[in-house]
């Protein structure tokens, strides 16, 4: 599993280390910075289904290495010839590669590891997403600051290289699984599908509190008088909440004494609660919003993948992640742009009161389904 967790926090490191420094270093302007902000994104969000239906056919540790080894050289792109036209290269080679890598992983982590012990593979992997997630900006500011952007995505290529070859030591040959053809109409019956629908719009909807945590929260902190420092603290601290939540929600069911679909809802009620308490004026609310946004996204992401992989026919883990993938993709740019558009016609308080009442209102949704779907008798703990 090592390997795969180390590919969760590449992909992690990659995408937060350089958006952090861009702005800094490019010197260009807020479109063009935009748009490079947008390009790795974007690449995943068009290229994640389909890498993940490729894993499906040819092998997900094909596809894992691959996506490694294209992320080491796209890196290294920007390397060799420094210039802004490379940059853009560098960083849309950097997110389709990532697109490869990060729905293999997934794939990987479900297939490699027993039903009973998935929850706690995934609160790995989750947890070490979020410790690049949180190393990121931090690194990569330091790296930038020694060196410039080009040290930053050498580090990075190293990174792709080192990690390829790992995985390819460490991580066994899983062999694609034979499976029956499906029509076009028959994979929209399964997207559509509550086994997949539902936890899947839980990770997009973590995915969005989170984006929303770490963007707006420093805009909240500014209004009300902070410094960067304590801003900067509050982003750590939700950060550090997820990664130090997802294993722990992992045990919690493994060991029986958590079920997916109350896990969720609890998840996305306290994500909810996290988004009403940064409403508040101050530095006590965007510390207890980042204290429970942290907590509930670190219960969904594991609790999430966990339900995705156990309701998925093994020969279709790849496609699935791939579009549970893209799922959290569109949740990650389309919290903060509804968050931006409800401030700009109001005020950013009531931006996050529209957030918090649509995941609160997911949260209602997922009890619904509980409390309408009793267990059947003799039925163990409900997944």
């Amino acid at each position: 599993m090592w390997p795969l967790y180390a590919a969760g926090f590449t992909t992690a490191f990659g995408a937060h280390g350089i958006a952090a420094s861009l702005g800094a270093e490019a010197g260009v302007s807020l479109l063009v910075l935009g748009g490079l902000l947008a390009l790795y994104d974007g690449a995943e969000v068009l290229l994640k289904p389909v890498f993940g239906t490729l894993a499906d056919r040819v092998g997900a540790r094909p596809v894992l290495l691959g996506g490694l080894v294209a992320f080491a050289v796209a890196s290294a792109l920007y390397v060799v010839a420094d210039s802004p036209g490379w940059l853009w290269a560098a960083r849309l080679g950097q997110g389709a590669a990532a697109s490869a890598f990060s729905p293999s992983a997934s794939a990987l982590v479900a297939r490699l590891s027993p039903a009973a012990a998935r929850g706690r593979a995934f609160g790995g992997y989750g947890f070490y997403k979020s410790v690049g997630y949180t190393l990121g900006p931090l690194l990569g500011g330091v790296l930038v600051r020694v060196g410039g952007l080009r040290l930053l995505f050498a580090v990075l290529a190293v990174l792709g290289v080192a990690v390829a070859v790992w995985a390819a030591l460490a991580v066994p040959v899983v062999p694609p699984l034979p499976k029956a053809r499906q029509t076009l109409l028959d994979l929209a019956r399964r997207l559509a599908d509550p086994v997949f629908l539902a936890p899947t719009a839980a990770l997009a909807a973590a995915t969005a509190a989170l984006s929303v945590g770490v963007g707006f929260l420093p805009v909240s902190g500014r209004a009300a008088g902070l410094g960067t420092v304590a801003t900067g603290a509050a982003v750590s601290l939700l950060a550090a909440t997820a990664a130090l939540v997802q294993p722990r929600a992992g045990r919690a069911l493994d060991d029986g004494r958590l079920t997916t679909r109350t896990g969720l809802a609890a998840g996305l009620s306290a994500t909810a609660a996290g988004l009403a308490c940064a409403m508040l004026p101050g530095l006590t609310g965007i510390l207890v919003g980042a204290v429970l946004i942290g907590a509930g996204t670190g219960l969904i992401t594991p609790l999430g993948f966990a339900a995705l992989a156990g309701g998925t026919p093994a020969e279709r883990l790849g496609q699935t992640m791939g579009a549970a993938e893209l799922g959290r993709e569109l949740g990650d740019a389309g919290g903060p742009l509804l968050v931006a558009v409800v401030a700009s016609l109001a005020t950013l308080t009531y931006g996050y009161g529209v957030l918090a009442a649509l995941v609160g209102a997911g949260a209602v949704v997922a009890l619904g389904r509980r409390r309408a779907a009793p267990a059947a008798p003799g039925a163990g703990p409900e997944e």
